[in-house]
């Protein structure tokens, strides 16, 4: 499998900007490791800045010399909390996945090692996964001071803290979907919730529902088994997520929704200790001298300092010697390119994440916020919703959608966005089965037809106002297009895209109103709050099996209208309904669900893929998605060897700074391009 992911990076290199969900462009340096440097053009390997960092005290305090080598960046969105067990964005999951280790991770060319779990193995009937923990294993507080040894009952605390749904965790599906009785346990907890007034003191005990009857045990302190609903191969992969990481039992017991809302009201057992947190100001990681894994945590120091203007501000100070990180945008290439070849480098290329277009189905049926934004905004939200439940309107924007237009914002290259552009939703070389990459199974024969033409868009365009005139529909149709004001390369994308899509339909049809959304919790702000018509979205691989594309588009949300309740999809409001009644979406979508729901009880491989394949395919086909790019290596000035650390198809591992060194000088392109020629030859594919 992990030649598979590596062959990606053969085609095109691509770099994870977010998380489930982006955040921050600015931090990204995102983990790279530290065991061979990179070779320079001389064949030496560049220095390392400061000494060798000092041996790990025995027992006692787990802080050390943090400053033994310091590695600084700044940062431009600051995170909504440090709660690990209920965040699911890319942003907020960085702190996790840095401070709190998991049953298992992965090394720097794939493989899935050992973590807090030593070894594990699996029943003869594919269902119980038992996992043996590492023995004195320590929480640690922020000061770095011993307060427990960690034990199985502390990942039994955790998924419970999940599975509750006051708790509101955006990755508890991750748990309800594949272990045994969870969903069982969350429904009657939310029942009972249910009978209680809206202030009354909620006790889940009460609820007469018993975690015990939930697959996830501690059979003793070092001893953790898990038994899932179905055969699942991949599950060992689950576990290097944020919401199978361990939480100590009393402290959560203890602080409820209070935990991680602060740096003192959580524990760590991960390679760094988050000493400070000051929002909006800075966050410092110590390195944990008492981490099981110590030795290879070589950067003893992370210092971030919030500035929202750090997209400009970064390169700057990277020239001036101030930080060892900077993501150098589109807008400067040319001249980094030409002044300052010596810093250039390239970005961490991770085939984690697809990004696709997608279209809002419930901007006049959603909250009274969002129905008051879009209308004093002029956005014509009733208009829109019947407008993009016509599935002639759909297709008239997907073919008038030049990619490669649009993309040349976030890459100049022509060659390399040819490679990146996707298919599917589902990235290139992400699985395959009988040595056919999933992406080009039999479902997605016909797909090509839907994407660029200005002839088919020229036809869907006549049908549809022939169709939504006679709904009612005014024209042109005003489609917000949304981005993140501070970044400059998305903003240029939008505009490409205002500027194609207008110029092949006619603003006789359509009017692209761009609206920049704020850097501070965009995610929530903007799509979760339906801020968008169309917009470019993204999904992160939670484990390797296809189904984890399908997750996003599930139906997951209630929502109470005059009209009655109505279950609809909270990622991109994918809805069976449109204002309350059927429509040209209600076939689409019920057989796309019930698609997946074959496929999800499907174990063999062929079979459970084609499957997934076929549901995936009927949302292309119907332009309710429209599968874009995976990320290209972005250009940064970095004094990390980037190749160094973990590398990883899903997860949290490829968000973690171990096994990276900081070297005295920013990598240059050819040190980089060694460095790259040297991983592959580590995968096998040189």
């Amino acid at each position: 499998m992990k030649k598979l992911f590596a062959l990606l990076l053969c085609l095109c290199m691509v770099f994870a900007m977010s998380a489930c969900q982006s955040g921050s462009t600015t931090n990204t340096a995102a983990p790279d490791g530290a065991v061979e440097s990179p070779a320079d053009e001389s064949g030496e390997a560049p220095a390392e800045s400061g000494e060798e960092a000092p041996a790990q005290p025995e027992g006692g305090n787990a802080l050390g010399d943090s400053d033994a080598m310091v590695y600084s960046s700044l940062y431009s969105s600051e995170v909504s909390s440090l709660n690990y067990l209920i965040e699911g964005a890319t942003n907020e999951q960085t702190v996790g996945a840095n401070v709190i280790d998991t049953l298992v991770e992965y090394n720097s060319t794939a493989e899935l090692i050992p973590g807090l779990a030593e070894t594990w193995e699996c029943s003869e009937d594919g269902l119980t996964w038992t996992f043996h923990l590492r023995k004195g294993v320590q929480w640690f507080d922020y000061q770095g001071n011993p307060v427990a040894e960690l034990t199985a009952n502390d990942f039994v605390s955790a998924a419970k803290y999940v599975c509750d749904p006051y708790n509101e965790s955006a990755t508890d599906y991750m748990i309800l979907d594949l272990i045994a009785g969870a969903s069982d346990y969350y429904d009657a907890v939310a029942a009972y919730y249910d009978t209680l007034a809206e202030d009354a003191e909620r006790d889940d005990d009460a609820s007469g529902a018993d975690f015990g009857t939930v697959g996830i045990k501690a059979v003793d302190d070092y001893t953790l088994q898990y038994t899932t609903v179905d055969v699942y191969p991949f599950f060992p992969t689950c576990l290097t997520y944020v919401c199978y990481m361990p939480a100590y039992g009393p402290q959560l017991d203890e602080l409820g929704k209070e935990f991680g809302t602060s740096n003192d009201k959580m524990y760590y057992c991960g390679a760094y200790i988050l000493t400070e947190y000051e929002p909006q100001v800075k966050r410092t990681y110590e390195k944990n001298y008492q981490n099981w894994d110590a030795d290879n945590v070589h950067i003893t120091k992370l210092s971030q300092t919030y500035n929202t203007e750090s997209t400009n501000l970064a390169p700057a100070m990277v020239l001036r010697g101030e930080i060892d990180y900077a993501d150098i945008p589109t807008s400067m290439l040319d001249e980094w390119q030409a002044n300052y070849p010596d810093y250039l480098s390239k970005g961490r290329s991770v085939p984690d994440y697809s990004y696709f277009y997608c279209f809002n189905f419930r901007a006049g049926a959603g909250s009274a916020e969002r129905i008051e934004t879009w209308e004093s905004n002029g956005w014509e939200p009733e208009n829109w919703d019947k407008a993009v439940a016509n599935t002639n309107f759909r297709h008239a924007i997907m073919s008038a959608f030049d990619r490669d237009y649009a993309m040349y914002a976030l890459e100049p290259d022509a060659e390399n966005r040819a490679k990146i552009t996707q298919r599917s939703i589902t990235p290139a070389t992400f699985t395959s089965v009988d040595g056919t990459d999933y992406s080009q199974l039999s479902a997605f024969g016909d797909v090509d037809q839907y994407f660029f033409d200005e002839a088919k868009a020229q036809e869907y365009k006549a049908a549809a106002m022939s169709e939504l005139q006679a709904a009612g529909v005014s024209f042109p149709v005003k489609m917000v297009v949304s981005y993140r004001a501070d970044n400059s390369d998305w903003e240029q994308e939008s505009i490409l895209l205002k500027q194609q899509i207008e110029g092949v339909l006619g603003t006789d049809f359509i009017e692209c109103v761009l609206y920049g959304g704020p850097a501070e919790d965009f995610r929530r702000q903007v799509r979760r709050n339906g801020m968008y018509g169309f917009m470019r979205c993204n999904w992160g691989a939670d484990y390797e099996d296809p189904s984890t594309w399908a997750q996003p588009f599930a139906i997951d949300d209630t929502v109470r209208e005059a009209d009655g309740v109505v279950e609809c999809n909270s990622y991109n409001d994918m809805d069976i309904y449109v204002q309350g009644v059927e429509s040209e979406m209600t076939p689409i979508l019920t057989e796309y669900y019930a698609k997946v729901d074959e496929a999800k009880a499907i174990a063999e491989t062929s079979a459970r893929y084609a499957a997934f394949s076929e549901a995936e395919a009927m949302l292309i086909e119907n332009a309710i998605l429209v599968p874009y790019y995976i990320e290209p290596a972005s250009y940064c000035a970095t004094k990390l060897n980037i190749f160094e650390g973990e590398y990883a198809p899903c997860g949290v591992s490829n968000l973690r700074y171990k096994y990276q060194s900081v070297h005295e000088n920013y990598i240059t392109m050819d040190e980089y391009e060694a460095a790259y020629a040297q991983w592959l030859s580590d995968m096998g594919l040189d």
